[in-house]
């Protein structure tokens, strides 16, 4: 394969948008994206068929544990093997475990153990897969389209939300679990082709890291994020928001419209409030291309996402809700963009894998977690307490970003 986009090479660059290259990635990023969504509602699906709600919860949740132990690993692979590699890769391996299922499905009725033992796979596999799909579009374009990429990234997300749902849906109905299985694994499948034909930037000589054994490589990524002074607040500003944002935005979100009396319309409606939020921040992104000052915006509207997120649990009406879930997905969609692209922007283009690794790692894999938690302590004290706890510890993450000169000065390459 001929690489043409050699980083810092100086070329022209071409808008995103406009790439066919990035229109090929965010192709089969779409693609996958949705069949994701197809698999975890199969699954829930089967697991809910063979066993009870508690048991079909672990099930579920079976996934985080693998890519919380493994994704810093998963890191090293990504800048070992380069990212486009390892993306194929790890690709195919999550459609044919996908296949497998639908197999097994169609061929007996396997019990939760089964299911479990996909879900925990599907984790392993994801801990390699999630740090590479983060640090790719890093060598597909330039330096200064990495705003753009991220919304760009942001509206897939978005549109993969809103398709995989009725897609998993009518995989359920019209094909059974079996068909909602080989649905999810031929929509991850079709990715490939599209994948195959993206091309990649080659690393400079002098960018090149040296190869080790993978906890040598491992210790090298995180004394890179150590020692540089936009990395290091960036990704503890990361972890913290994530890991005071997933719980209430999830699981707390579900017991909150209980015990409001929402019902599930009306946490719908608020999940669509959210969604848009995130999508107009998101399309901001790819419309502007850049945003000045990024550190400093990503900070500030951290912190607004924080207060949002605490707020939502002193509303009682739906209406009001979802103007609240608005402004937490414009907030939460905008910082986490920015965080993403600064990310990539500062990272040695050698150590992108191993930096997105660790600075998804607690919303990938330890945030997922801590839903148990989150339940008993709803259970004991109610969701209002829940939500304003993790609005604090999401705004520890903003207090963090806006309070490290270096990352409150950082800009996004022109």
């Amino acid at each position: 394969m001929t690489s043409t986009l050699v980083p810092g090479a100086g070329l022209k660059e071409r808008p995103a948008h406009r790439d066919p290259n990035v229109l090929r990635w965010l192709g089969a990023y779409v693609s996958s994206a949705v069949g994701d969504n197809v698999y975890f509602i199969a699954l829930s699906w089967a697991a809910v068929q063979s066993g009870t709600p508690a048991q079909a919860g672990l099930v579920t949740a079976a996934s985080a544990l693998p890519r919380a132990l493994l994704m810093l690993g998963g890191g090293v692979v990504a800048d070992r093997y380069g990212p486009r590699r390892t993306v194929l890769v790890s690709t195919a391996a999550r459609a044919a475990l996908v296949l497998t299922a639908a197999v097994l499905l169609l061929a007996t009725s396997p019990g939760l153990w089964v299911l479990g033992a996909v879900a925990v796979l599907f984790g392993v596999v994801d801990a390699v897969f999630l740090p590479a799909a983060g640090a790719l579009p890093a060598r597909i374009t330039g330096r200064g389209q990495l705003a753009r990429v991220q919304g760009m990234r942001g509206l897939a997300t978005r549109l993969a939300n809103v398709l995989g749902g009725p897609l998993g849906g009518l995989g359920v109905a019209v094909g059974g679990t079996a068909g909602a299985f080989g649905l999810a694994a031929l929509l991850v499948g079709v990715s490939l082709p599209l994948l195959l034909a993206v091309r990649v930037g080659t690393l400079p000589p002098d960018d090149a890291a040296p190869r080790g054994a993978v906890l040598a490589e491992l210790r090298d990524g995180l004394r890179h994020i150590r020692r540089d002074a936009v990395l290091r607040p960036l990704v503890i500003a990361a972890a913290l928001t994530d890991l005071g944002f997933v719980g209430p935005m999830n699981l707390g979100l579900t017991l909150l419209a209980q015990e409001r009396g929402w019902g599930s319309s009306g946490m719908g409606w608020v999940l669509a409030g959210f969604g848009t939020g995130a999508g107009a921040a998101s399309f901001l992104l790819t419309w502007r291309g850049r945003v000045p000052r990024a550190g400093a915006v990503a900070a500030v509207t951290s912190l607004l996402g924080a207060v949002a997120i605490g707020a939502l649990a002193q509303v009682t009406s739906v209406p009001g809700a979802v103007g609240v879930a608005l402004l937490i997905g414009l907030s939460a969609g905008l910082s986490g963009a920015l965080c993403g692209a600064l990310v990539q922007a500062a990272a040695g283009p050698a150590y992108v894998g191993r930096v997105t690794a660790a600075s998804t790692l607690v919303g990938f894999g330890v945030a997922p977690l801590t839903f148990p938690v989150v339940g008993w302590a709803a259970e004991l004290w109610g969701t209002g307490p829940v939500f304003v706890v993790g609005a604090v510890v999401s705004a520890l993450g903003g207090l963090i970003a806006l309070c490290a000169g270096s990352l409150r000065r950082a800009e996004l390459p022109k």
